[in-house]
Order: C-alpha cells, then sequence, then structure tokens
C-alpha cells in the first residue's frame, strides 16, 4: 500500500488530512502533512519532511510515497521536489480535496496508477456549477410581437 504526504502553507496541509480522516477514519497511519510556517527555512521544512516520509516508509507493506503540494513554485512545492525521488515516491501539486479522497481510495493501487487517479480525481472535481439547473430554470415565454430578426 502507498502512503500519502501533504505538504501545503499553513494550516492547509493539516486541514486536508482531517478532512481525509472525516471520510476514511482508518487512513491515519497512511497520510501525513505538514504545514509549512512562514517563519522557517526552506531547509527546516524539508528536515521535517524527511522525518515525515522516513516514517511513511517504516511500515512492512509500504510500497511508495504520494507527495501532494498546494502551489508548484512555492516552498512547498520547492521543498518535495527534493524530497521525491521519482522511484518510490511521486509528486503532484495543485492538491485539492477531491485528489485527496480519491488518493486515498486507490492507495492500494500501484504508484503509477495512484499519480493518475489522484489527478483525475482533482480535475474532474473542479467545476462551474449553474445556480439553477437547467432542468428547474422556468421556460422563457416569447413574446410574438417582438420577434427579433436579424437582416
Amino acid at each position: 500500500m502507498n502512503a500519502i504526504l501533504i505538504i501545503g502553507h499553513a494550516p492547509l496541509a493539516h486541514a486536508l488530512r482531517q478532512c481525509a480522516l472525516h471520510v476514511f477514519p482508518d487512513c491515519g497511519n497512511a497520510v501525513a502533512a505538514i504545514d509549512v510556517q512562514p517563519n522557517l527555512s526552506p531547509e527546516e521544512t524539508l528536515a521535517t519532511a524527511r522525518i515525515a516520509m522516513d516514517q511513511l516508509t517504516r511500515p512492512p507493506g509500504t510500497q511508495g510515497v504520494l507527495v501532494l503540494t498546494d502551489i508548484f513554485g512555492a516552498t512547498p512545492s520547492n521543498v518535495a521536489q527534493k524530497l521525491v525521488d521519482g522511484v518510490t515516491s511521486r509528486l503532484i501539486t495543485g492538491v485539492n480535496l477531491p485528489m485527496l479522497l480519491r488518493a486515498v481510495s486507490y492507495r492500494h493501487e500501484p504508484l503509477d496508477a495512484l499519480v493518475s487517479r489522484a489527478v483525475v480525481g482533482g480535475t474532474q472535481g473542479v467545476m462551474q456549477v449553474a445556480i439553477t439547473a437547467p432542468q428547474n430554470q422556468p421556460r422563457r415565454k416569447h413574446d410574438p410581437d417582438h420577434y427579433h430578426d436579424q437582416q
């Protein structure tokens, strides 16, 4: 089974982990979170992330670690890039709750499949929703005296 490490600007990482635990109460040992504090250097955050990564990979049966960060190019992502090896760990930026829940749901799959499922879950979870569903909107009545034809 794969583990998941969330690295994000405080307090996002821990908030996302708490949401995952709300939906999947049994995932606590497989999901860790690091909130990047504004007063810590990237080196300190990297040291903390290495400890978390080590703890996640220690239990027998752990295949790999999927690292999720919030914004590409920001400190959490930069730290994660130094942490991830591309073999037993992968990195996805732009984490959202649908992505995390999908990753937790499929953490038993091979790491490459897990990455694909997480990205799809994250992108499918972002959509514009109409205020009123089209089937619930009243039909427009056409006034026969006001036809506007193009000429």
